[in-house]
């Protein structure tokens, strides 16, 4: 490279990397994954014990040590689903989960 040149050496960018690698590869973000796999399971056990018109309004939230959290639409939603919490528990342990609490969020735009 000349002293007159005034171009400069392209940047090393490195390879990304798929996300589903860096979910493989990472512990936090294999935890997550987990988690996220087993909130989608237990909405998918649930589902049948939802009224019809009651699930399109319901989504699967976070699952911790503390429980489960069902995210709704709104607070008219919360209150029947409140109303049926205990049928979704016994629905759960049935298939073998433990069971300490579903909470229900609603949330908002």
């Amino acid at each position: 490279m000349s002293p007159n040149d005034n171009s400069k050496p392209a940047p090393l960018v490195p390879d990304s990397m798929p996300v589903s690698e860096a979910l493989r590869r990472s512990e936090p973000l294999a935890l997550l994954r987990a988690r996220l796999q087993e909130s989608n399971e237990r909405f998918e056990a649930i589902r049948a014990g939802l009224p019809a018109g009651l699930a399109a309004h319901v989504a699967p939230g976070p699952v911790d040590e503390e429980g489960w959290s069902l995210l709704v639409a709104n607070a008219a939603v919360a209150a029947k689903l409140r109303q049926l919490r205990p049928r979704l528990e016994a629905i759960l342990q049935q298939r073998g989960w433990q069971v300490s609490s579903i909470r229900i969020k609603v949330q908002t735009a």
